[in-house]
């Protein structure tokens, strides 16, 4: 059995042709990973697709229902719209005198993500008013628009920074995202640990590393014959809530210390 490994760079826009020529040479499964699943699920109707996504993969046309797929698609979605509310909230648990939060949203992720993007922002707008806060949408989906934000965040000088995700672009470029925190010492909430590995404030996410394997074993399974539209999508039972001590020392954050019993990780 071979497994290629193909690589976009952030173009996007090669996804067609790569899946074409995936079909074209009739492989056995297709993986696709974030919003290339359009370009897979485009190009076949029969090869089985292993799809990793970040909404719900009903509403996206991916699949007819979580629990009977129905078509050649399956895999995980992490719910991303449900995660952000979590995670809003606890930000407002850490920061509980916040009142103004900056919402920053990737405004470039393609129109079969887009709707979902949209969604998930109202579900963030819906949360922060159960729990008494003013929301500011900021948008950026290139490096000049990062600056930018940095800029107009120094000038409104928001209590807090939420980042809006899963984002590829925001993932593939967290060095300026970090900077604009430590520079205009905003505390920041991020989709990802990496971010907090990194010197970010705090993050709450799906496990990942479970979901990833559930994948495999899918495409084990599809391999010995199984059909994706009986395989369930999987979602998440596991989260990671990171804080970066060293990080909320820097902003003069205390922590409380019931927040700290509930993290599955902090970092020094």
């Amino acid at each position: 059995m071979t497994v290629e490994y193909h690589f976009l760079e952030n173009q996007y826009d090669r996804a067609p042709a790569v899946m074409a020529d995936l079909v074209r040479r009739r492989v056995a499964v297709i993986v696709p990973h974030g919003f290339t699943w359009r370009a897979a699920k485009d190009a076949t109707a029969t090869i089985p697709i292993v799809f990793s996504v970040g909404n719900d993969p009903v509403e996206m046309g991916l699949v007819a229902s979580l629990a009977r797929p129905g078509g050649n698609a399956t895999g995980v979605t992490t719910f991303a719209g449900e995660i952000n509310g979590k995670r809003l909230a606890l930000l407002h648990d850490l920061l509980p005198k916040a009142v103004r939060v900056a919402v920053l949203v990737d405004t470039d992720q393609g129109p079969e993500v887009q709707e979902a993007v949209r969604r998930g922002v109202a579900e963030v707008q819906e949360a922060a008013r159960s729990l008494g806060l003013q929301i500011q949408i900021v948008n950026a989906s290139t490096i000049g628009e990062i600056d930018a934000v940095s800029a107009a965040l120094a000038r409104d000088r928001p209590d807090a920074l939420f980042v809006y995700g899963p984002s590829a672009f925001f993932a593939n470029h967290r060095a300026p995202l970090l900077t604009l925190e430590a520079f205009q010492r905003i505390p920041a909430s991020y989709f990802s640990l990496q971010f907090v590995g990194e010197g970010g404030l705090m993050s709450y996410d799906a496990n990942t590393s479970d979901l990833n394997r559930v994948n495999g074993v899918y495409v084990g399974r599809i391999l010995k014959g199984a059909k994706p539209a009986d395989l369930p999508v999987v979602r998440p039972t596991k989260f990671r809530f990171v804080i970066n001590l060293k990080t909320a020392r820097a902003l003069g954050i205390e922590v409380p210390r019931k927040l700290l019993a509930f993290t599955d990780a902090v970092i020094e």
